[in-house]
């Protein structure tokens, strides 16, 4: 599948319009519905190998964000066999109280690993944790960037 013949079957499978409330609080007369895409062997797969490319070089563990990011960052850890983990918006508050479930990140070079991105506030939050986790990270990789404006404010933090 080529990358034009991708994004036209996401577009096609995700996209809904009406009136929807984002996480970031805003309203929108569009929506990509990521769980339409993200079900889909097919579109996932191609998805996988499209984001495999973008990966940088000597990205040791791929960082899933709950709950979007998790089957994207599978698929392309089967993809590259980069690990991948799965990271909560906060950690459990029983069992073993982990923020990420997977393999040890600490001073591993990760690639966040999103779905949407609109402000990239959960990127945010998420990333402020794995720095405080002790991750290595600097890249963040997603499927669908709706807004520069979030880009922005990753970079404003250091993240590309």
């Amino acid at each position: 599948m080529t990358r034009d013949e991708l994004c036209k079957s996401i577009y096609e499978v995700a996209h809904l319009q009406g009136i929807f409330k984002l996480r970031s609080g805003q309203i929108s007369n569009e929506y990509f519905d990521k769980y339409l895409f993200e079900s889909n062997p097919i579109i996932l797969s191609g998805i996988a190998k499209h984001l495999a490319k973008l990966i940088p070089e000597g990205t040791e563990i791929l960082p899933g964000l709950e709950m979007g990011g998790i089957p994207i960052a599978t698929a392309l850890s089967m993809e590259t066999g980069i690990p991948v983990v799965f990271v909560r918006k906060k950690a459990k508050e029983h069992g073993t109280c982990k923020l990420a479930e997977g393999l040890n990140f600490i001073n591993k070079r990760v690639c966040i690993i999103e779905d949407v991105v609109t402000t990239g506030g959960q990127i945010l939050l998420s990333a402020e944790d794995l720095r405080d986790g002790k991750a290595k990270l600097r890249n963040v990789i997603c499927v669908i960037e709706r807004n520069i404006e979030g880009r922005k404010k990753l970079e404003e933090v250091g993240l590309s």
